[in-house]
Order: structure tokens, then sequence, then C-alpha cells
């Protein structure tokens, strides 16, 4: 259950002792790129629902990403970290996904696993999230996993009910605590932003006292 992780974990290490002889290949690999580049979003735009599938208001992409904590990272550097796992357009899509998936109370480390809208990447500069924000929720360990699944079921199913706002939704795993997170595109429509918050708390049947934190994306990108 665990290789397709153990693959996406292990992606990133022969990148980094580059000599002389990979820069004459250079440039062929730049045009391979962009012609795969080319070729998966054609894939990717053909993602649709089966005959007697249930089909879902917009198509979502899963990613995954796992990073060394401590080490600095800028945008470019968490962009190369990011994994897609893999775009879904159905009910029994996601499942398919998702039932192959670890959970995130089993995830170890530094690790992340993002639910967006297709077309959309998990990343504070991306046009749909620039002018958005997030609420912040902060688990004690051993509660990712029921709420993660409690929280995506419901953005899948539309339950926030605020139109086309929401743009995904983040579970990060650390080694004190658990987050999860929720995105929408407009930080400064607070009718939104409540709605959203009311949701949240429903969903996740979270206690009274629990504390949630509204954070703007630009805020984010002045913190780093």
């Amino acid at each position: 259950m665990n290789n397709k992780f153990d693959a996406l974990k292990d992606d990133d290490s022969g990148d980094h002792d580059q000599n002389e002889e990979n820069s004459t290949q250079k440039d062929g690999e730049k045009e391979k790129t962009e012609r795969d580049k080319s070729q998966s979003s054609s894939k990717r735009k053909a993602v649709v629902p089966g005959p007697a599938e249930h089909p879902l208001q917009y198509n979502y992409t899963f990613w995954y990403s796992r990073r060394t904590p401590g080490r600095p990272t800028s945008s470019q550097s968490y962009e190369q970290n990011i994994k897609q796992i893999g775009t879904f357009a159905s009910v029994e899509q996601f499942w398919r996904f998702y039932s192959h998936m670890v959970r995130p109370g089993d995830l170890t480390g530094h690790s992340d696993f993002h639910l967006f809208k297709e077309g959309i990447k998990p990343m504070w500069e991306d046009d749909a999230n620039k002018n958005g924000g997030k609420w912040i929720i902060r688990l004690r360990k051993g509660l990712a996993s029921r709420c993660w699944e409690n929280l995506i079921l419901a953005m899948l199913g539309e339950q926030f009910m605020v139109g086309e706002e929401i743009c995904g939704a983040v579970v990060s795993v650390r080694f004190q605590e658990d987050i999860i997170s929720i995105w929408n595109k407009t930080a400064s429509d607070q009718a939104t932003t409540a709605r959203i918050r009311d949701t949240l708390r429903r969903v996740l049947n979270l206690p009274p006292n629990t504390i949630m934190e509204y954070k703007t994306h630009t805020d984010s990108i002045k913190i780093g």
C-alpha cells in the first residue's frame, strides 16, 4: 500500500549532483519536458466520469509533498517537491485513488496531502489562490485521518455552499501536531469566510473551544 508513496518520496533524490555531461543533455531534456507537459495537460483535460458513475461538480487533483524540516523552501523548490498523484471527475474515481492512499495519521515526518480543483496548484502564488486565504485548524495527534476524510467529503459534496469560492484543502502532518486547512479565493469576502468557518465546525464536529485561524495568502507570503 505504501509503494506509491515510497516512489514519490524517493523521487527527488537523483537531482543533486549535476556535472558537465548533464548540461549537454539539457536542451534535449527541456524540449522533452515541454512536450511531456503539453501531452500531460491534454491528458488531464480528458478526465471524465465513466459510464454510470456519479459526476462531481468539479474535477479535483490529489497532490503529495514531503520535505526535510528546517531546510528553507523557496516557492521554486516547493513546486519541485510537490507531486501530482492524479485527477478524478466522479465519486467512484475519487474512491479508487483514496482507497489506495496512506491515511494522514500513518504518514511520517513532514508530509502533506493536497486536494485542489483541477487546474489550481496548491501554491499561494496560483492565480486562483493569490487573493484568497485559508482557515487553519491545528489538531492533536490522532485526529488527522478522520478530520481529513470528513473535510474532503464535505468539499466534494459541495456542502460549503459558497459557489466557486473553495479552491482546495490541505492536511499537514508534523511532529507535534497535524494541521488541516481549506483554501478559498477571496480573503476579503467576510460573509463567505464566515460560512466556510461555520461549515467546517459542523462537518468536523469540532469542540466549541477549538481555535480556528484565518490567514490570507498575502500574509503567508510575507512571513515566508
